[in-house]
């Protein structure tokens, strides 16, 4: 495949810009890493000089960068004193709070290598996202009730490449990865946003169904998985396409392939074994299996990262608790491309996923009006973290429990189930 990389980078700006954040006239626009970094990764300038044009295009009254870099990241895990690692900058904490308590735009991107905290002391780099989470919880917060507009993306660096692509020739890893990234965001084809609109309200027919379905429940079926997740009375399915309080509409992930709700937090039992590796931190966990009863995990395994997995059960409470339940067909072109991307934001779009942390209010009908209590009253989970992980498969089953105990098919062999 050959491609202009000029054409490239201003068709996925429009997307991102038009689709994703779906920006407003006189919106600032607010452009930074993934929660556990201190900034957008230096390597996405290219697309970011191209999203901020675009997005004053759109009449955006400003567009801000907050940088990071992945060497100074290293350099201060090597360096530094270990008693300064809880240390957050509060002046970048509270500007991602100025934008989300304006009703604004925050755009995510990830581009840092996947290994780069690879031999680093687990337990130092947990400190570090802990206080990340705990000093922008209050941006959060908004986030996970749509308070303002969000999207989260991606960006190819050569790091990330030769992760993905161990084994080819280190000149053509990087062209790989786009390429694989060009056909999964549509951006070969005429028309990028007219191919996501589509695609969207493929999803959302998805989503309308299972919401008048009314399940108490799903179970899900596969080798190393017996699991029972109970949903709350009124959860909402959606699909990546959200309206804010304020009422704009955006698209929260790019790409996405899942139709997602929040589970009963108390509700949740049996044992689910990850069918892919989880990107975490810049370390990786693979091979491992989560037993929870009650809705509590209470032992866990992993042939490696297992102080990872554990640094993430134990955040608070509510880490050892379910927050999201999605389901994406075997089928999505993310799962058929056949690549393993060690990053969340593509591999939970090729695969059923979980994640263990909080809850979105948005995932009960009328859930953001609740306070934090009436939340977890009702069955919702409050963390500072939430960290999605893989469990889908090409060999799992899943059903839905209707009130009555009976239960109805899904997804048969990684597949939908129902026809819409």
């Amino acid at each position: 495949m050959t491609f202009n990389m000029d054409t490239i980078l201003q068709k996925y700006a429009e997307l991102v810009v038009r689709v994703g954040l779906n920006i407003q006239p006189g919106q600032r626009l607010f452009i930074k890493g993934p929660v556990n970094k201190m900034g957008a990764p230096l390597v996405t300038a290219p697309l970011v000089r191209e999203i901020v044009k675009v997005a004053y295009k759109a009449e955006a009254r400003l567009v801000d960068v907050m940088w990071h870099d992945d060497e100074i990241e290293l350099i201060r895990f090597k360096y530094a004193a270990q008693d300064s690692l809880g240390e957050y900058p509060k002046w970048r904490a509270d500007a991602w709070e100025d934008i989300a308590e304006n009703a604004d735009a925050a755009l995510y991107i990830y581009g840092s290598n996947p290994n780069l905290l690879e031999g680093q002391d687990g337990e130092m780099v947990d400190v570090v996202y802990k206080a990340s989470l705990e000093s922008t919880d209050g941006a959060r917060a908004h986030q996970f009730v749509n308070g303002f507009t969000w999207s989260i993306v991606a960006y190819p660096s050569k790091d990330w490449a030769a992760r993905v692509f161990p084994n080819e020739k280190s000149e053509a890893q990087l062209d790989m990865l786009w390429e694989a990234m060009i056909k999964i965001l549509r951006l070969d084809k005429d028309d990028p946003i007219a191919a996501w609109e589509e695609h969207l309200q493929n999803l959302e027919t998805r989503r309308t169904y299972l919401n008048e379905r009314q399940y108490v429940g799903l179970k899900y079926k596969a080798p190393g998985t017996d699991l029972s997740v109970g949903l709350p009375e009124n959860h909402y399915w959606g699909a990546a396409r959200f309206d804010t309080l304020g009422g704009i509409p955006f698209t929260a992930n790019m790409p996405t392939e899942e139709v997602f709700t929040i589970p009963h937090k108390d509700k949740t039992e049996g044992v689910v074994t990850a069918s892919k590796p989880l990107s975490h931190g810049g370390s990786l966990i693979e091979d491992f299996s989560v037993t929870f009863e009650q809705g509590k995990v209470v032992s866990y395994s992993a042939k490696k990262g297992e102080n990872i997995l554990k640094n993430i059960i134990d955040t608070d409470e509510g880490s050892a608790r379910l927050g999201e339940v999605a389901l994406v067909p075997h089928s999505s072109p993310i799962s058929q491309s056949g690549v393993l991307f060690y990053n969340t934001l593509f591999d939970e779009n090729a695969s059923n996923h979980i994640a263990l942390g909080r809850a979105f209010k948005f995932g009960l009908v009328d859930g953001v009006d609740l306070s934090d209590e009436e939340f977890a009253e009702v069955g919702g989970n409050y963390s500072l973290t939430h960290v999605d992980f893989m469990i889908g498969s090409d060999d799992m089953d899943v059903d839905g429990v209707k009130a009555d105990g009976s239960t109805e098919a899904v997804m048969r062999s990684g597949e939908w189930a129902f026809d819409v």
